[in-house]
């Protein structure tokens, strides 16, 4: 049995919490529809969720070969390959394409044999780009471009540019910041939605580094810091496979149009500077141009329609704080010699079986027979 990480655990339960079905969940997180159910029983059942380094389920079946596969048991598919692969390329269901291989070509396999191969051809296909329009409120995105140059003790230096788009309505927000850190980018998204006055359901990043510790096509890993921000704010960060930038195409248009619009041929004398006039920008400009896709104001879409639709912002602000690694100075007193030894172990995955607890870090002293005590 496959588990999932932990952050696409926390994805799929909020999105049901949205009201999400299981086949939309399934579609959006590119898992199967038996794999979500499997999760929200399991939620319902239990009050925590199994999680990796469970022990492996004795009763499972060998891995059936696939497209891609080096290893397990050969797919009944195999010889009619060709003819799958015509029929997925024209856009027939994995039913219809079993419906004609029994009855052309006496295929003795099941449908759930067709289905499987089918699924992983359309992953190693390319697939048409169709743009795709959302509920209000339902998504945001959310990228980095680079900023106007700024006057830095008499030279140049220019930033990076956050913007952030609602999928619906079209409205931005723009911020100017000089790193891409974790810290910087989660207080982004928290100006953003101050800035809105609520939040969307789903955030769809790139494979950034302030957010995505594992770029993967299939199962990204969040930084862990984000995937706390995210279940502070009730919201689900998608992100989008490696260099499939038609998966984020409205904020891909976002920050040119920012950067084209409203900075290019500009300088600013300080940071603040330029996202005082990016402020003004979004409300005079941005808000009130009618958006060529949607043939409708920003703003008053916005205001009318998606802002109503945003979830409510919590009481609270996300902690501020730092990632360091933790180390333990104790002193450990042998009783036979009389000697003092000191420990510095780590106490984020150090060697002792509790490593990381904020109160122990298992010193001790080999000098004779001892009786340590911490200091």
């Amino acid at each position: 049995m496959n588990i999932l990480n932990v952050s696409l655990q926390h994805s799929i339960l909020t999105l049901a919490a949205h009201g999400w079905s299981r086949r939309r969940i399934a579609r959006e997180l590119d898992l199967n529809r038996e794999t979500v159910g499997r999760y929200l029983r399991l939620a319902r059942s239990k009050p925590a969720i199994s999680t990796p380094g469970s022990e492996a389920d004795p009763t499972a079946k060998p891995a059936i070969l696939t497209l891609g596969s080096m290893a397990g048991r050969q797919s009944l598919c195999q010889p009619w390959q060709p003819q799958i692969e015509a029929a997925v390329s024209v856009g027939l269901s994995a039913q219809r394409i079993y419906q004609d291989l029994v009855g052309d070509h006496g295929f003795a396999g099941s449908y759930q044999a067709v289905k499987r191969f089918v699924r992983h051809l359309r992953q190693t296909q390319p697939i048409p780009f169709v743009r795709m329009e959302v509920e209000p409120g339902a998504e945001a995105q959310v990228d980095f471009g680079q900023g106007a140059w700024v006057l830095v003790e008499g030279k140049r230096k220019r930033p990076h540019l956050f913007r952030i788009v609602l999928s619906h309505s079209r409205k931005g927000y723009s911020e100017a910041v000089w790193r891409q850190t974790t810290e910087s980018f989660i207080r982004c998204l928290e100006n953003a939605f101050r800035y809105y006055g609520g939040v969307p359901k789903t955030l769809v990043i790139d494979n950034l580094r302030a957010a995505v510790t594992q770029a993967d096509w299939f199962d990204p890993e969040l930084n862990a810091k984000v995937a706390e921000f995210c279940r502070h704010y009730g919201t689900v960060m998608l992100p989008t496979r490696p260099a499939m930038p038609q998966h984020k195409g409205k904020i891909e248009a976002g920050v040119k149009f920012a950067q084209n619009n409203a900075l290019k041929g500009r300088s600013f004398e300080s940071l603040s500077a330029q996202n005082l006039f990016l402020s003004d920008w979004e409300s005079g400009v941005a808000d009130t141009r009618i958006h060529g896709t949607t043939r409708q104001q920003v703003g008053k879409v916005f205001n009318a329609v998606e802002r109503p639709q945003l979830l409510p912002l919590p009481e609270s602000l996300f902690p501020v704080f730092e990632e360091a690694r933790a180390w333990c100075i104790g002193t450990a007193i042998s009783s036979y010699s009389g000697r003092i030894t000191r420990c510095r172990r780590s106490m984020s995955g150090g060697r002792s079986g509790r490593a990381g607890s904020p109160d122990w870090c298992g010193c001790s002293t080999n000098a004779g027979k001892s009786s340590p005590s911490m200091r």
